[in-house]
């Protein structure tokens, strides 16, 4: 195997198991036997410093990698992912030693977001969870906190030490000729599909009657009929923090919504504000307490609804842009830049794109939504549909259009068709060619074990 292709995978094979923690059913141990036949069926096969890899996680990643495998490119083998998670424990052992720093609010807010969804999924019930997961909150919490941490850590040491790094036309050309004509992928057919996104504007109404209720919950405080935890237990509209109370744990300075930190940081410890509007709906919010930059807080979140006229006043709004795009008085990317709210494909004229390439080509397998796939599936190319209502899982129902531009026949690999494919893989090399380095010398620095039934991946090899 060749130092340059253990590489490949170092991000993604850490995203998957992150996308693992959440479908896992029984909690990990370090050791675990069946009492019938002894038979170990988890156990520790790797050990970095005081960083430990465990089989499951070997096993569980391989399954995922080989069922997300691009279409097109070599499914990794289990070495290639041994060799990769070892070496995002080398990276978090390194980091700890270069003083290479992931914050404890930063892991927090994304670990919380990715909860959030999750308990969202369950609207908001923890015996569900416990249910289907087998795990209370607090222990999924601290398994996603954990894969977030190393998978922050690795991507901010493999950015520091790819630093600078750059590919020119020239060298994309070079590595495609590199290339055997018989070992070119063959890609699928793809399709490029764009969407603008809208989301209703809640009448004020609707409003009024939020922050109301919310101000009837803080004379209830006040009052001393109950108190702030058990209130948002049973009424914060945000899964992840409901239930514990509302508490959402510290954060700096910059980190939560402008609206929500500018309200907290006003507040004396214990004191309680009036009912805030932020994106994410009203809050009432309770300081519980500052240390220098960071500051502690627990909420109670309420969404407002948007009415039925709401929503049909977004879709008028989009048929109105869509008939506008289709008289050609606006390109559709211009228009998906200053009219779509959706932050994720408006910077990219709404196109979607595909995560390892960048590009805004891809197949209709990698169109997640099956809403997506069967909508695009029937349209002709050059088609905008009507306006869609769809769920966003965060943020409720919003409406979009969307965009077939063009769809691409299977081919074998070009640099007409695929520069942007082949520019991410030229990227990569480089990158796998400068990690090879780094490589070298970093496993000098630490304490590295294997189990021997690894040995045969020769994962220390120099060549």
């Amino acid at each position: 195997m060749s130092k340059a292709n253990k590489f490949l995978s170092i991000t993604s094979c850490l995203m998957v198991l992150v996308g693992v923690v959440f479908a896992q059913e029984e909690e990990k141990k370090p050791t675990t036997t069946t009492p019938a036949t002894g038979q170990v069926i988890d156990r520790i096969v790797a050990k970095v410093n005081n960083y430990i890899l465990l089989e499951s996680d070997v096993q569980k990643t391989y399954l995922e990698a080989i069922s997300n495998s691009q279409q097109g490119f070599e499914a990794p083998s289990r070495c290639d992912i041994f060799e990769s998670l070892l070496i995002n424990k080398l990276m978090v052992a390194k980091a700890e030693i270069d003083s290479v720093i992931v914050s404890d609010a930063e892991v927090m807010l994304q670990a919380d977001q990715r909860f959030s969804m999750i308990m969202s999924q369950f609207g908001g019930d923890e015996s569900t969870l416990v249910e289907v997961y087998g795990k209370t909150s607090d222990q999924l919490k601290s398994e996603i906190n954990d894969a977030l941490r190393e998978q922050m850590i690795v991507q901010r040491m493999q950015g520091k030490i790819t630093e600078g790094l750059t590919v020119s036309p020239a060298e994309v050309r070079r590595f495609f000729n590199s290339i055997h004509r018989d070992s070119l992928p063959f890609f699928s057919a793809e399709v490029t599909v764009g969407q603008i996104v809208r989301k209703p504007q809640v009448n004020e109404k609707a409003k009024t009657e939020v922050a109301n209720f919310l101000s009837g919950l803080k004379k209830q405080i006040n009052d001393g009929t109950s108190d702030f935890a058990t209130l948002a237990k049973e009424y914060s509209q945000d899964p992840g923090s409901a239930i514990q109370g509302g508490e959402l744990g510290f954060f700096r300075r910059g980190e939560l919504a402008p609206e929500f930190e500018a309200t907290a940081l006003g507040l004396r410890p214990g004191e309680i504000s009036d009912p805030v509007e932020t994106m994410f709906g009203f809050h009432m919010i309770q300081l519980l307490e500052r240390r220098g930059n960071t500051f502690n807080t627990r909420h109670i979140l309420i969404k407002p609804q948007p009415s039925e006229e709401d929503i049909k006043k977004t879709e008028r709004y989009l048929d109105s842009l869509r008939t506008v795009i289709l008289d050609k008085k606006i390109d559709f990317a211009k228009a998906a830049k200053e009219y779509s709210e959706d932050r994720e494909t408006s910077d990219n004229g709404g196109f979607f794109a595909d995560q390892g390439s960048g590009s805004n080509r891809l197949t209709l397998r990698t169109l997640e939504d099956p809403v997506l796939y069967f909508t695009i599936d029937s349209m002709k190319v050059g088609g905008i549909t009507t306006p869609m209502r769809f769920e966003d899982p965060r943020e409720g129902t919003k409406v979009r259009i969307l965009y077939y531009k063009d769809r691409y026949p299977a081919h074998r690999a070009n640099l007409n068709d695929d520069f942007e494919k082949l520019k991410a893989a030229t990227r990569r090399k480089k990158e796998d060619d400068i990690l090879s380095r780094w490589f070298l010398t970093a496993k000098e620095d630490v304490f590295i074990d294997i189990d021997p039934a690894y040995d045969r991946c020769n994962v220390l090899q120099d060549n």
